[in-house]
């Protein structure tokens, strides 16, 4: 498995392989032991650490460390992380779009937003009627509105602009 690991602006490569831990190409002999629940003593080589995690976040990766009682902070992306970074978007989210499109073809029953609003994710900006069922079409994320592309009463096509978003 392969790692992006980011400490203090810098960047390493980390892949664990069957003969052993590298880094950036470089090949370490590395042993971690666990000394509490989030205590560890890392030997890497003939140099010795002690770590304690001092907070985790899922949705950014961060790695809250404290090592020899120097707090340090490190991004941790794995091979997912990675590629959906390639793509323009982060794991455990949508890539943020510059545009709300039409999930479907249908009627706008209503228009929620207004130009210049400031909408926060989850708050409705369209309600789209199809097949006779109304849905409700949210922000994915807190949003300015530029424009809005379509009125009440309006017919739709599948991915046609409805709101664009600064």
């Amino acid at each position: 498995m392969k790692y992006k690991i980011r400490i203090g602006g810098r960047e390493y490569e980390v892949e664990k392989k069957a003969d052993g831990l590298y880094v950036s190409g470089q090949k370490f002999d590395v042993d971690l032991y666990q000394t509490a629940e989030k205590s560890f003593h890392l030997v890497a080589g003939t140099q010795g650490y002690n770590l304690e995690v001092a907070g985790f976040s899922s949705e950014t990766k961060e790695l809250i460390l404290t090592v020899n009682g120097k707090k340090t902070q490190v991004l941790v992306q794995d091979e997912f992380d990675i590629l959906l970074a390639g793509m323009g978007m982060k794991a455990g989210g949508a890539k943020q779009s510059k545009e709300l499109k039409a999930p479907m073809p249908g009627l706008v029953v209503d228009v929620a937003a207004s130009i210049g609003a400031k909408i926060e994710k989850g708050q409705p900006l369209i309600i789209l009627e199809a097949m006779k069922m109304e849905n409700v079409l949210k922000a994915t994320g807190d949003v300015i509105v530029k424009a809005i592309e379509v009125k009440k009463g309006m017919a739709v096509e599948k991915n046609q602009v409805l709101i664009t978003f600064e």
